[in-house]
């Protein structure tokens, strides 16, 4: 007979832990994942001996020491700052860069910092650190980390799939990157000039200069003739009007003709180009080189991938305001124009952008923070890494617009005829600016470095939230983890070749619209609800208590409750309200097109409700909805921190299971350990639940569970 004590659920036997760990209301904590460090005569050394690493706890103390994994099952961040730096690499992507600076620029520009920074204040901060906090707290990853309310694991996988399909696709702009970078060793830029038959057209910038024609003649179609010599455009709008051609820059035309050879629709598809099937292999053998032992290598990829974009915005910075005309550039991203305040669009954009910047509801987050150790104070980190993110956004804009007025200069156009976000700055507009420059391919390779690595941190986050969320599901996957990854990036490298095709941006931009777009708000809206009304937000708030070690102020709860969720309700209603048809550049994509991504987006989305339908269904068959949905949406017995010296630490909650994988191995009756059985609910679970009415002893007899056993209802979706 076990000793039962009060607040131990189902019978757990304390006398069972005491052979191996103390009370929690003891001095200190042993456990038998602390080699080397407890020694019987003196207790606890400050210092681990060589090769461990745990963390200390006693009734004054937390203390995080590193070296050997705390949760030796799934692994643990080797160095302090490791999982930060990984964190602040999977912020600051390449939005940061291509994307805020122009809607900095279009939504009244330094007027446009009061609405980013309101907005990251109400949903970049409390949806960071809640999803931080949650990976941390119960150290799974976002597939199995819904043990607290079983019933919307979908959401979990949703989030999965949102990660490996924005994968495929972003590591397609890391390919253009390295593409442009290997082009870029050499004396002079291919871009430079128009002198390419290869790939440019007689409507290149050199081949249609700008010019007076005051004492020349001048044609309705915007042309300059001396006698019956060309001289150039004289009206370059008029031009543009009558003959339906642009003047291209020789940089746009080596993007469209060379680099990626686009066609003229997404109906006009062609065949992968080898050089970009080249670099998109490249593209993914890093990223298996990097994940080789999963977070072991990434985790020191990152003091890399992380620090060096800072230092090349840096020196951009510094070469940027010294040139010609850069001044300019930067008066339009910082003069404000306060009555833009007074649109609703210039706020949606700056949720959008915080919400996408800080990549909540990805999974990323979750997977980072679920190999922290369990007093890692992840409140602290968020924090960085939300001031981070912004300041590095404003930083980036200085140096994106220098560059943009010297090139506005060199050009005689106006900044915002100039002024680009996405590929096309990337690609295009920085890649002319510094032709011009003394030493341009030295400013181009140390750009598009830049991009790599900027690029690098966010992939190498959703690439290892694929990895962690088929891990956590099979664990026996761990020990094959190599295996593993090697198969997803084989997998994703063939299903992405379609983008190497000359007709690939014209995909890539479908999935970038839809796949990434309201999807993420849709999964961020029901993450915020499951947490803070399904499971609990004080439970919640108790939670991150107890991995702190500190109360934690009660804004965060009015946030999650309250402000957060009626943010991105907003945010969700505008996006839908304001929808436009796909278009790239001048092209409007067709009907169909837009149909396949409707199609992706709620693919992406579908496993929400498909689970929740699952588990009514799959639930024992006696029961009634209401108590089906009562016991989908309580946490299981398995809920909690991994490791048994953190869950004793849980003295909050009534009928707390200590060690439910002990308990599970000591109970279970082998008579009603079927496949069907095994996925039950174990009876004394059940008397749990609040409002719960019980059934027979017989009617629990027929519906095959055993009075004995002691397992959580889980299903194995």
């Amino acid at each position: 007979m076990s000793n039962t004590k009060p607040g131990l659920k189902g019978g757990a036997r304390r006398d069972y832990y005491d052979s191996e760990e103390s009370s929690v209301d003891s001095k200190q904590i042993r456990t038998s994942l602390d080699p080397g460090i407890y020694d019987d005569k003196r207790g606890y050394s400050r210092t681990p001996s060589t090769g461990t690493g745990v963390t200390v706890e006693t009734t004054d103390s937390k203390k995080l020491i590193f070296g050997k994994d705390e949760n030796e099952d799934r692994g643990n961040w080797s160095g302090r700052f490791d999982f930060l730096l990984s964190l602040l690499g999977y912020a600051v992507g390449l939005g940061n860069v291509w994307r805020f600076p122009y809607l900095c620029y279009r939504n009244g520009g330094g007027a446009f910092l009061i609405p980013f920074v309101l907005m990251m204040g109400l949903i970049g901060v409390p949806l960071f650190f809640m999803e931080a906090s949650l990976g941390q707290f119960c150290s799974s990853g976002p597939m199995t980390c819904w043990k607290f309310a079983p019933m919307f694991k979908g959401v979990g996988i949703a989030m999965v799939l949102v990660s490996g399909f924005t994968s495929l696709y972003y590591n397609m702009i890391l390919a253009w990157s390295y593409y442009y970078l290997f082009v870029s060793f050499t004396s002079d830029l291919p871009w430079a000039d128009c002198n390419n038959p290869e790939w440019n057209t007689e409507f290149c910038a050199d081949k249609l200069p700008l010019v007076d024609c005051a004492t020349r003649t001048k044609y309705q179609n915007g042309t300059c003739y001396n006698g019956d010599k060309f001289i150039g455009l004289w009206n370059d709008t008029m031009f543009t009007e009558v003959t339906g051609h642009k003047r291209v820059s020789a940089a746009e035309e080596y993007w469209t003709n060379r680099a990626i050879n686009m066609s003229s629709g997404i109906d006009d598809f062609g065949q992968p180009k080898w050089q970009l099937v080249m670099c998109l292999m490249l593209a993914w053998i890093i990223c298996f080189l990097c994940l080789l032992k999963g977070i072991k290598t990434t985790g020191k990829v990152v003091y890399f991938t992380a620090i060096f974009p800072f230092v090349v915005l840096i020196i951009l910075f510094f070469r940027g305001v010294t040139l010609d005309n850069a001044g300019q550039g930067v008066y339009y991203f910082i003069v404000p124009d306060f009555e833009r305040l007074l649109d609703a669009q210039v706020w949606k954009d700056a949720a959008v952008q915080i919400f996408f910047s800080m990549s909540i509801a990805g999974g990323g987050l979750v997977t980072l923070s679920s190999y922290n150790r369990f007093h890692n104070n992840i409140l602290k980190d968020s924090l960085i890494v939300c001031v981070g993110d912004t300041l590095t956004c404003i930083f980036a804009g200085f140096v994106i617009f220098s560059f943009l007025g010297y090139m506005a200069g060199r050009m005689n156009l106006h900044v915002k005829d100039v002024a680009r976000d996405g590929a096309g700055l990337a690609f295009v507009v920085y890649p002319e600016a510094v032709t011009s420059m003394p030493g341009a391919p030295f400013w181009s390779i140390l750009f598009f470095l830049m991009l790599i690595t900027l690029g690098l941190d966010s992939q190498f986050a959703m690439l290892e939230t694929v990895l962690t969320g088929v891990t956590d599901q099979w664990p026996h996957l761990r020990q094959h983890k190599t295996i593993v990854i090697l198969l997803i990036c084989s997998l994703f490298f063939l299903v992405g070749l379609p983008l190497t095709c000359p007709g690939g941006i014209y995909l890539l931009q479908i999935l970038d619209n839809y796949v990434g777009g309201w999807t993420l708000l849709l999964i961020g809206f029901a993450e915020c609800m499951c947490l803070t009304y399904a499971y609990g937000v004080n439970r919640f708030m108790k939670d991150i208590e107890v991995m702190l070690g500190f109360k934690i102020w009660l804004v965060w709860k009015i946030l999650w409750m309250v402000i957060s969720p009626l943010v991105l309700l907003f945010i969700f209603v505008f996006t839908f309200v304001d929808y436009e048809s796909s278009t790239y550049g001048d092209y409007k994509f067709p009907g169909w097109a837009d149909g396949i991504g409707w199609f992706l987006a709620v693919m992406m989305v579908i496993p929400i409700p498909i689970v929740i339908l699952y588990k009514i269904g799959y639930a024992d068959s006696y029961l009634s909805v209401r108590e089906k949905l009562r016991m989908l949406t309580s946490p299981s017995d398995e809920w909690g921190p991994a490791l048994v010296k953190h869950r004793k630490l849980v003295t909050y909650v009534d009928d707390w299971v200590l060690d439910p994988w002990a308990e599970r191995g000591a109970y279970l009756n082998k008579g009603y350990s079927t496949p069907t059985t095994y996925a039950s609910s174990r009876a004394s679970s059940i008397y749990s639940i609040p409002g719960f009415k019980a059934k027979s002893t017989g009617e629990l007899s027929e519906a095959g569970i055993s009075r004995i056993t002691s397992l959580t209802f889980e299903s194995t979706v």
